[in-house]
């Protein structure tokens, strides 16, 4: 008599706790799949293709058509100088040795009113964030604040403080701090509320639920509201340092364009825009854009980009 075959289910008999587990492991599976991406990194001439190419090919073209409009004269050669006026007046700068040292003048005053914008700005955005009737009170002030030309505290400025970096740095912060407290608020009121009842089950209240919950979760929002701050920061100390030049301020991208608009020398000029061009890019593509991407590729944001 033949035994009988233990592997097969016997007829009749209940599949479906089987098939359960079977659908269960499939499920599992397909959410693993969706929360894995591509971590091979790119080989360099898709990089360079990718990445370098365009804003090579942009530059190119830009200057292709300011030669253009040069040739053709649209404008007199004393108001439109020729990408090769502006270099050579660039040029002069170098060998002057003057370059890094505007450079540097301005970039540090750039970072160090970031620094103390952040400073005043960080703590100031958790208290809009949390009470409500100091939002009720000044929320609005700030998103007024952060609507007005930095350009128009200037003067009131200078006269507050006089002709000295203390008007300049008041310009910056009064630039840059509402930016970066709106965009702490942004980021704490899209934390799902389950994160914070998550945290005070946990034990996390006071100081250790901000620190170990709401910034964590609002990051992407602080880091975006960081990134307009520079840019404040930046624009306002350009316009402070433009209109506020003095000896005693020394010579920055601002008294640059200043001096070159005393002389009627645009090539100067241009040569100062560029320059402010190139920092604030260059600021933005080597800091905040990788924190930004090491945020949202940390969440998950930037698989498959």
């Amino acid at each position: 008599m033949a035994a009988p075959d233990l592997t097969k289910p016997a007829p009749g008999a209940d599949t479906a706790p089987e098939t359960d587990a079977d659908d269960l492991a499939g499920l599992e599976a397909g959410l693993d799949a969706l929360e894995t991406y591509d971590k091979e990194r790119k080989p360099l001439h898709r990089v360079l293709l990718e990445k370098v190419l365009p804003p090579v090919v942009a530059i190119v073209l830009v200057l292709a058509a300011w030669q253009i409009a040069y040739s053709m004269e649209i404008k007199p050669r004393y108001a439109l100088p020729s990408p090769a006026d502006v270099w050579d007046a660039f040029m002069v700068q170098w060998k002057k040795g003057t370059v890094f040292d505007i450079l540097w003048t301005s970039l540090s005053r750039g970072i160090l009113g970031f620094l103390i914008a952040v400073a005043i700005g960080t703590p100031l955005g958790l208290i809009v964030a949390r009470v409500n009737w100091i939002r009720a009170a000044i929320g609005p002030i700030l998103s007024g604040l952060q609507s007005l030309p930095s350009v128009a505290w200037v003067p009131p400025a200078v006269i507050w403080f006089g002709l000295n970096n203390s008007a300049i740095y008041a310009v910056v912060l009064l630039g840059a701090v509402p930016s970066i407290a709106n965009g702490l608020v942004a980021g704490i009121d899209q934390i799902p509320p389950l994160y914070l009842r998550a945290g005070r089950v946990l034990g996390a209240r006071g100081l250790n639920s901000v620190w170990h919950v709401m910034l964590p979760a609002s990051l992407p929002g602080y880091i975006a509201g960081l990134k307009q701050g520079w840019a404040f920061s930046w624009r306002s100390l350009m316009a402070a340092e433009l209109i506020a030049a003095g000896p005693e301020l020394g010579s920055g991208l601002g008294q640059l364009m200043d001096q070159g608009r005393d002389l009627g020398d645009m090539p100067m000029m241009l040569t100062a825009v560029f320059m402010i061009l190139i920092v604030g890019i260059g600021i933005e593509m080597l800091v905040f854009t990788p924190i930004e991407r090491l945020v949202l590729r940390q969440r998950g944001l930037v698989a498959g980009r």
